[in-house]
């Protein structure tokens, strides 16, 4: 096995968790042949502290933008973190994995994805899962309390997330908006690939900041993922549903009634929705099977309706071939196909 990823991170003023990050990834049981930091304009002494990770390891490079005034979530995230793709050749690695500079990460967590991956081909993208300090766990550590962000089995999550390059090739990459980590996941599913994250312990890392608080706090977080649920198509339906299910969680009550107002008033308001109809379309029909069988079950019976179609246009390394081959008269092919666990 070895280092065929890369890493692009983009960040901005995180001089209170880079150092725990970066010496996490520095530290991979496999090492990535490129850790490329895209600095979106830090004021503080992130420029630093990335300056001085370039200089001890080679295969640490930062980019430094302009100073655009503030954090911007979503969008300038995804802007970000095309200033450092649109500047390689991806071409040259397996992997691709979008991070945040405020995590901690078990030592053998990419070598644990890098074996997902190959273990299954048609897994195009896939994290572990995280978790937050708890009011006791003043260190910030693996040993002490933490708690579950909640994040569902079916999506790989939007600060770690690890793409096969040829999955990420097929779906278009990241939409440049509020809620391009719902809508990859579901792209990889319609096109056939999985999307998925673990719970397993070895696998959990810790999101040193509280999902959805990085911009003016966790209701305005909460606010701002109602309206990317608009954006992406859900129906107002599921989003009640989503967001009683959220009410349980911290900060309870208020973050789910926070989320489902961010989306009518985005309803109200006639804000811009996704346009790509054909994937609308398909998202609100998976939602409502959720509402019905439940998510996991859904998810599960969607995977294995695509798996035929799949391997009609895959290897078995995940990559596209000519849809014209008769895979059904291969037999080392069909074996491989039979031999694959959808979970």
């Amino acid at each position: 096995m070895n280092g065929e990823y890369c890493i692009i991170v983009p960040c901005r003023d995180e001089e209170a968790y880079a150092r725990t990050t970066l010496d996490a990834l520095v530290n991979q049981s496999v090492l990535p042949a490129l850790v490329l930091i895209v600095d979106d304009g830090s004021t503080d002494s992130t420029p630093e502290i990335l300056a001085e990770y370039a200089q001890r390891y080679d295969f640490v490079q930062v980019i430094t933008r302009t100073n655009r005034g503030a954090r911007k979530v979503g969008p300038g995230v995804i802007d970000a973190f095309y200033a450092g793709y649109d500047s390689i050749d991806p071409q040259q690695f397996e992997y691709v994995c979008k991070l945040d500079l405020d995590l901690d990460i078990p030592h053998d967590y990419f070598e644990n994805l890098i074996q997902r991956m190959r273990d299954n081909p048609r897994l195009g993208t896939c994290s572990g899962k995280p978790f937050y300090p708890g009011p006791s766990n003043l260190e910030n550590s693996f040993t002490g309390e933490l708690i579950s962000e909640a994040c569902g089995d079916e999506m790989s999550v939007g600060m770690i997330k690890f793409y096969r390059r040829e999955c990420f090739d097929e779906i278009g990459g990241f939409v440049r908006e509020v809620m391009w980590d719902g809508i990859d996941c579901h792209r990889c599913r319609m096109l056939g690939w999985i999307a998925e994250s673990y719970n397993d312990p070895e696998l959990r890392f810790i999101h040193l900041r509280a999902m959805g608080s990085s911009q003016s706090g966790i209701l305005t977080g909460r606010m701002r993922h109602g309206f990317g649920q608009w954006f992406m198509g859900t129906s107002l339906t599921y989003m009640t549903a989503s967001s009683i299910f959220r009410m349980t969680r911290q900060p309870y009550v208020i973050g789910g009634m926070a989320m489902w107002w961010g989306y009518v008033r985005s309803l109200l308001s006639g804000k811009t929705r996704y346009g790509d109809l054909e994937f609308r379309r398909y998202l609100r029909n998976y939602q409502w099977k959720c509402l019905i069988h439940g998510k996991s079950q859904t998810t599960t019976t969607v995977d294995r309706r695509n798996e035929d179609s799949w391997w009609q246009t895959h290897d078995d390394a995940g990559r596209r071939v000519d849809p014209r081959h008769d895979r059904a008269t291969d037999p080392v092919k069909r074996l491989s196909k039979d031999h694959v666990t959808v979970q």
